[in-house]
Formats: C-alpha cells, structure tokens, sequence
C-alpha cells in the first residue's frame, strides 16, 4: 500500500469530496484524523468504513476556523496515531448573495473557513512535519471559481484565489523542509453541499449541459488526492491541478 504508515488529517470530512479523501488515504494504508462541524452520528458512516479498512481513525467535531479546535485536534492526533505526514485542507463554506446584498457577516463565515481554516491547519501540519523532520503533503480543495468568475459568489471566490496563491507561497518555503504543497480546482461535484442550492432535477439538467455531460464525483476528487500526496506525485509541488470536467472551457 502505497501510503502504509502514514497519517493524514482531513478537514470537513464528514461527507462529500472530505470523506471520500479519508476513505481513499484509508485504502492505500494511511490512518485519518479528520474533523466536521456536524456531529459525530453524521460522521459514523466515514469512521466504520475506515475501521472497516483495518486503518485507525480519530473524528473531531469541530471547524476549521476554530484555532484552539484545530491546535487540539493536531495535539492529539501526533499523540495517538504518532504522526502528521498529510493534510487535506477540504472544509469551506459558501454563501451566496449578489454583491449589494451581501453582509459583513456573510463574508466573514466564509473567509473563516476557507481562508483562516486553511491558514491554521497548514501552519500546524507544516510545524508538525518539520519538527517530525520526513517531509509531508498539503493539499487544498480549491474551485475553479479561483479564477472564474462566478456571479454571487465574491466571498467564496475571492477565498479560493487566495487559498490557490498560499499554496504556491507555502510550497516555495517549505520546499527545503521536502514538504509539498498542491491545490486542486475542482468543477462541479454531486455532493451533498449541492443540494443546498439546486433541486435533484436541476442537477440533472444542468449536468447535461457540462462538456463531459456530467457532474463530477468526490471518488474522482479523492484519487487526485492520493495520486498527489503518494510517491506518484513525488515530484509535484506549488501546482493547482484542475480536475473539473471541462468546466472551465470557454464554450
């Protein structure tokens, strides 16, 4: 197994492109540490398909955004499975709302998930694995709309850009330190979070419409998540890797 005694930590990994990660790591021998904001009954179903794998599993209910959160989910983690040696940074938030209408709050909720998330984990991942001293892996989930421009959507798009330029930032310091760092864009996924905008119908029809005639699945995000933080990927860094379907072609 590709990833056999390593461990990896994966934010909002309850459900969707997060748990799909975990349970790929899992498969190809990695123990996972991840947290949700939803409750540990939401996240049973992650957790036994992982044990059911033989791997070790921790779940933390919490959010990204919380740093204390995040510092004790790190803590504990090292203590218990020994080791931080990949993370996936995959929890966010999205509100959407045109531009006159949207509040301070709004953009707060979701810059504190995707942008001070994404801050906290990597700064406490990347302590961690230099101390530990054998390299690492982060990965961040980004969008395609880090740089489509998506009406509705300042907030989120403006977070995904900049996650996608801290990527690069962080890949050029930690370089020395053999820790990679890699952003995937990707395009339009069925996972539950959709629902909270489209109906079953309208995600079927708009689905038709994209230029492989479908959305994408987290399975799919999952295995670029394993092909860059593997040894596959061993000579990858600072890249954003656009897994989207066709999304963002001109058409």
């Amino acid at each position: 197994m590709k990833l056999a005694g390593q461990v990896a930590v994966i934010t909002g990994g309850a459900r969707g492109i997060g748990a799909a990660a975990a349970l790929e790591l899992a498969r190809h021998g990695a123990d996972i540490s991840f947290c949700d904001i939803l409750p540990r009954t939401d996240a049973e179903h992650t957790i036994r398909q992982i044990e059911e794998l033989g791997r070790k599993v921790l779940f933390f209910q919490a959010g990204a955004g919380d740093r204390p959160a995040m510092e004790r989910m790190f803590t504990e983690t090292a203590e218990q499975l020994g080791r931080i040696d990949i993370l996936v940074n995959n929890a966010a938030k999205s509100i959407r709302k045109p531009l006159l209408e949207l509040d301070t709050a709004d953009v707060e909720q979701v810059w504190n998930v995707i942008l001070w998330g994404t801050f906290h984990c990597s700064q406490l991942a990347a302590r961690r694995m230099v101390t530990q001293g054998h390299g690492g892996n982060i990965v961040m989930i980004s969008s395609v709309h880090a740089s489509r421009a998506f009406p509705n959507s300042t907030a989120y798009n403006g977070a995904k850009a900049a996650v996608n330029h801290m990527a690069l930032t962080w890949a050029a310091e930690l370089a020395q330190y053999r820790i990679r760092v890699n952003a995937i864009e990707p395009g339009w996924i069925d996972t539950p979070g959709e629902r909270t905008f489209y109906t079953e119908e309208q995600i079927r029809e708009e689905g038709r419409k994209l230029p492989l005639g479908r959305l994408g699945t987290p399975q799919e995000i999952a295995n670029v998540v394993r092909f860059l933080v593997s040894d596959d990927g061993s000579y990858i860094t600072g890249t954003v890797l656009r897994a989207d379907g066709g999304v963002a072609l001109a058409r």
